[in-house]
């Protein structure tokens, strides 16, 4: 059976520092609210405890996983919780020992009691929290919910068969293999992004879609308007630097603007040079997963750790290669991004705590790759080769980030994998697709199948590589 995910599935807006360990375990505990509130008396509720698993349990802290359960609890919403109260409620957690569980029931909360770390794994999946809730008569109820990649969460034991096959029911273009959708393309003599956009009108209006579309694109756009006007010491511990705001002064010189619409604009009268375009995309994707290792907004794309791939090359495009591009451009792009990062999701992992940063950082630069590719002019097969190129040369990429931390080597392998994008697409352009070797779909399999072999101290567990060979001593 097809699952049918959407373009607004794959592209989230959210809070850093990560997709899988943060915006996760945010959205598994208001599933647990929900729970509650569906099924008990929330307001017997005594006390809360929290259970992290696995890869959870190995970098939450360093991706802020502890504090996404308790702003989770605390019944705020990662999409638009004002980026300023964060610190509030998380001191006042600490101060009080009490948490406002729904955003309006006060219960006693200890952190070092309450959020209980375990490094074993549960079966399922590396990234497993387990919520209990304790009521007034002695009783409790447990519920525990997997992390799976870009945000999505599962609950243990449900598959959400009845909501697959509904959504399912309603696409005209249902999609599972990169295959299906060429062939979809074939058929309809229709482009990746057309086919894209029937399916998404089947399930919401079109004035939505656009919607959508420009919010998540204002977004992306905000956040590396923030990043490149921000200075100072990312937290955590490893002191890293923000690079992304002396990269931009060197760049952009004595120009003025206000906004980021301004911004960009004024970014397009500047100098176009091979190196100057290297710094431009670079400083792009630095600024923006600068501002989510300091828990920013970004958009999960498809996960936080990559995040920074797809606004890069999108922005790249609109300064450097089209200076009349806009919204129609703009809604292809992300379309036909969401589209490649969900055929990665059904057929391999979008998770690094399952397949290391390929799954990341790889499957960025493929969507980003095959969205510049039909921007470009790229047919449906030099879209898809152009995805493809991308990541066979991300496959085997491991995740062993320096103190469990989405820094050292997180925001520069964003810088690669934008780059990569851009190179991928070229290549594609100037290659009759007929006379490809690999297709995307065996790329897809072979990358899953490297995920399963991969040891497990290379996944997100900051166990190997990177992440021993220089600890927090070292920085």
């Amino acid at each position: 059976m097809e699952e049918c995910i959407s373009v607004f599935d794959m592209l989230k807006i959210g809070v850093g520092p990560s997709s899988s360990h943060t915006l996760g375990p945010w959205r598994a505990a208001e599933r647990f609210l929900k729970e509650l509130r569906d099924e008990y008396d929330i307001n017997s509720v005594e006390r809360v405890k929290v259970n992290l698993y696995g890869s959870l349990s190995l970098t939450g802290k360093g991706h802020a996983t502890d504090l996404a359960v308790m702003l989770g609890l605390s019944g705020q919403d990662p999409e638009y919780i004002p980026i300023q109260n964060i610190d509030k409620i998380i001191k006042s957690i600490e101060t009080k020992n009490e948490i406002y569980l729904g955003n309006q029931i006060p219960i006693p909360f200890f952190i070092l009691q309450d959020i209980i770390f375990n490094k074993n794994f549960l079966p399922f999946h590396a990234n497993g929290l387990t919520f209990t809730a304790y009521f007034n008569n002695e009783t409790q109820y447990s519920s525990t919910f997997y992390s799976i990649g870009g945000g999505f969460v599962v609950k243990e034991g449900s598959q959400n068969a009845q909501a697959k096959e509904a959504i399912k029911c309603a696409f005209p273009h249902p999609i599972d293999k990169a295959s299906e959708l060429l062939a979809y393309c074939t058929k309809e003599n229709k482009t990746i992004s057309e086919i894209v956009y029937d399916n998404e009108k089947s399930m919401r209006p079109e004035a939505s879609i656009h919607h959508e579309l420009m919010r998540i694109w204002n977004t992306m756009l905000e956040c590396m308007y923030i990043g490149c006007h921000s200075e100072g010491i990312l937290p955590g511990g490893l002191h890293v630097r923000r690079r992304a705001f002396d990269m931009h002064q060197n760049l952009i010189g004595l120009s003025n603007y206000s906004n980021p619409q301004e911004w960009l604009e004024e970014i397009r009268k500047t100098e176009v040079k091979f190196r100057q375009i290297l710094k431009w995309v670079s400083c792009f994707a630095l600024a923006v997963n600068e501002v989510n290792a300091a828990l920013g907004r970004v958009v999960t794309a498809p996960t936080n750790g990559s995040a920074g791939v797809i606004p890069a090359v999108l922005m790249y495009y609109l300064v450097i290669e089209n200076h009349q591009g806009g919204e129609t451009e703009i809604k292809k792009f992300l379309m036909v991004a969401g589209e490649i990062g969900s055929i990665f999701k059904k057929g391999s992992t979008i998770s690094a705590a399952m397949g290391g940063c390929q799954a990341e950082i790889g499957v960025s630069s493929a969507m980003a790759a095959g969205a510049l590719c039909e921007l470009m002019g790229g047919s449906p097969e030099q879209v898809l080769m152009a995805a493809e190129i991308a990541m066979e040369h991300h496959l085997g990429l491991t995740c062993d980030p320096i103190g469990g931390l989405v820094q050292i080597p997180c925001i520069e392998r964003n810088t690669m994998g934008a780059i990569k994008a851009i190179n991928a697409a070229e290549l594609a352009l100037e290659t009759d697709a007929k006379n490809a070797k690999v297709s995307l779909d065996k790329v897809i399999d072979t990358m899953w199948q490297t995920a399963k072999d991969m040891n497990s101290k290379y996944k997100e567990t900051s166990e190997g590589g990177l992440a021993i060979a220089v600890n927090m001593a070292d920085c």
